[in-house]
């Protein structure tokens, strides 16, 4: 009788052992992977939008500004005071634009 638990204690502890090491050589791999991701992902810098030019409110009208210019390169003829005070705030801080197409759907979307 002492023999026959004896052995079940004994399968009992290689099994507590066999799925500990499988839950310690897991974590170990993971831990290997995230290391090596983040190491490849660090290399690379990120990049960061560049704005064609930043859209704002100039002189009550609209301003369209290129890189770091104060006078507009194009003013858009809508009276600003007729925005939604949403539009307004945008505008105020300036929005970037990275395209023409962009600039033209905001160009149609304010006028509307």
């Amino acid at each position: 009788m002492t023999g026959s638990l004896d052995k079940r204690i004994y399968l009992i502890i290689m099994t507590a052992l066999t799925v500990s090491g499988f839950i310690v050589i897991c974590t170990f791999g993971q831990s290997l992977h995230r290391q090596k991701l983040m190491a490849k992902t660090s290399e690379v810098p990120p990049e960061l939008p560049v704005a064609e030019c930043i859209v704002k409110e100039y002189n009550g009208r609209i301003g369209v500004f290129k890189g770091n210019s104060t006078i507009p390169y194009r003013v858009i003829d809508y009276d600003f005071s007729l925005l939604s005070d949403y539009d307004k705030e945008q505008l105020t801080e300036g929005i970037l634009i990275e395209s023409d197409f962009e600039l033209q759907k905001l160009i149609e979307d304010i006028a509307t």
